[in-house]
């Protein structure tokens, strides 16, 4: 399959109805494009085959902390799933084939593989986009506890999360209850992709980082932000034509914006070479 219809499957997959929306065949169809020979179905079929494992290991009772238990053992000491710990910012972490084969990813492919998981045995979970990490949480009125599928699905409770936070920013951050709000589908995939914009745009491949932010357009078409870092990414190309479109754009709808003159200056400079 080429990059054109992989871009076109996802397109098709995340305009319908929100809880329509398969994370699964989404993050493949997104994994495509940098991985044109795979075939989505196997994963797809992988993941199936866990899921029927897990439930023969199942307890006849199941509480909710018996299922996590259940499948954090199946995960993380049967199949050898892990946090990649020494290579976090490798883009393969983001990309779902890749953490299937490898059993390795970050926060938010391997919830991606726990939320999967627990739909096919019916357990619903729903992903919390936590600031800095990402966490899942048993979909169960007042359930108050978290799952961390990057730390061998760690069991937390609200203040630990907390206590997660300031870890990660290192210094004490007060808990806003949006940081535990649970995400939608195109939240979840805008953030898989917001990722490897990140990785991509540090790397300096800029055509890798084109295509990422163009399918978070497709997501999110309104998104300010993403058409200026695409006008930016053009002109860094010599996409004159483009570049003056995307920028001037942004300056239409945000002419105050913190990097307004910045913009300006890019657009002076641009007009020299049209």
């Amino acid at each position: 399959m080429n990059c054109l219809q992989a871009r076109q499957r996802f397109f098709q997959e995340i305009q319908q109805p929100e809880e329509q929306i398969d994370l699964a065949k989404a993050a493949l169809y997104i994994a495509q494009e940098e991985y044109p020979e795979i075939e989505p179905e196997e994963y797809i079929n992988a993941l199936d085959t866990m899921a029927s494992e897990i439930l023969e290991r199942l307890p006849q009772e199941r509480y909710p902390l018996r299922v996590i238990q259940t499948i954090n053992h199946y995960l993380y000491e049967d199949l050898g799933f892990r946090g990649n710990q020494n290579n976090y910012y490798d883009a393969k972490n983001s990309y779902f084939n890749e953490v299937i084969n490898r059993r390795t990813g970050i926060p938010i492919t391997l919830s991606l593989i726990y939320l999967e998981l627990c739909k096919r045995i019916d357990f619903p979970m729903v992903g919390i986009g936590m600031p800095g990490h990402f966490l899942i949480r048993p979909e169960f009125e007042d359930a108050k506890i978290y799952v961390d599928a990057f730390n061998q699905g760690e069991i937390l409770f609200p203040e630990d999360c907390t206590t997660r936070l300031t870890q990660i920013y290192q210094q004490p951050i007060e808990m806003q209850p949006e940081f535990l709000a649970a995400v939608n589908p195109r939240q979840f995939l805008g953030r898989m992709l917001m990722n490897l914009k990140v990785i991509y745009l540090n790397e300096g491949k800029i055509e890798q980082a084109l295509g990422v932010i163009e399918r978070i357009l497709l997501l999110f078409p309104d998104s300010v932000n993403e058409k200026r870092d695409r006008g930016i990414l053009y002109y860094h190309q010599e996409q004159w034509r483009e570049a003056q479109q995307d920028l001037e754009n942004y300056l239409e709808i945000l002419p105050m914006a913190q990097d307004a003159a910045i913009i300006r200056q890019i657009l002076d400079q641009m007009s020299q070479n049209m």
